[in-house]
């Protein structure tokens, strides 16, 4: 897990004078939005303390910002160690040549338009442009891309497979460097697992659940220390 210590390297120190790049085209797929909301907020929560720690998706990533270059607009993006991540976001896209390093992990969610892509043309421009890990999840099992859950790390410039595990119940799940968590297919839903104790992260939905039970919890016993409070000044006045 990131520790949020100061970044390595960065080119540009101040985007307060660059203009942000332009909307990346619509993506209509409304097939993505369910398993990227879910993960993109449970990164959030889980870096939350990490202020170095950029976790984007849905701008480019580019080169440089040349106008001829158009790159490619990944679904999640996680960088650790960079300068200004919100200035980043701001400026609607990563451009590698601006803060001087690739992201650190990429993750694209299969669907029925995007799913050869993700597996053959983004996997080679990913690793052109020096991405530490490439991950693809397919929620339908395996329909879209070439298999439920998918990983490859940078060696040497290209690709190279990382291993996919299988529990005796069919999920399957994956050890991922770059974020020092499992990434774990479970019937169909992407989780994120601390691999030293085996715990799924929370989704924002169970924190939300967790809140809610809480605050009952507290009230409950505000409303039985009333009634011991009430019992005792009798037992006073009496």
């Amino acid at each position: 897990m990131a520790t949020g210590s100061a970044p390595k390297r960065s080119y540009i120190k101040d985007y307060s004078h660059i203009e942000p790049l332009p909307d990346p085209p619509p993506v209509n797929d409304m097939e993505q939005f369910m398993p990227l909301m879910t993960v993109a907020a449970t990164f959030r929560y889980h870096f939350r303390n990490c202020a170095h720690v950029l976790i984007g998706g849905k701008g480019y990533l580019r080169r440089t910002a040349a106008a001829d270059e158009h790159g490619v607009f990944p679904d999640c993006i996680v960088a650790m160690d960079v300068e200004d991540p919100r200035a980043i976001i701001a400026r609607n896209g990563y451009v590698i040549s601006e803060v001087g390093k690739p992201p650190d992990f990429v993750l694209e969610v299969a669907s029925r338009s995007t799913g050869l892509i993700d597996c053959t043309v983004k996997r080679e421009i990913y690793a052109s442009f020096g991405v530490a890990e490439y991950w693809r999840f397919d929620y339908t099992g395996g329909r879209y891309h070439d298999a439920p859950l998918g990983g490859d790390e940078l060696v040497n410039g290209e690709y190279r497979r990382l291993p996919i595990h299988r529990s005796k119940d069919g999920h399957r799940w994956g050890y991922s460097v770059a974020l020092g968590l499992d990434l774990c297919w479970v019937d169909g839903e992407l989780r994120l697992r601390d691999p030293a104790t085996r715990e799924f992260l929370p989704t924002m939905s169970e924190l939300a659940d967790q809140i809610d039970t809480a605050r009952a919890e507290r009230l409950a016993i505000e409303a039985e220390t009333a009634i011991i409070r009430e019992q005792l000044r009798k037992l006073q006045q009496g």
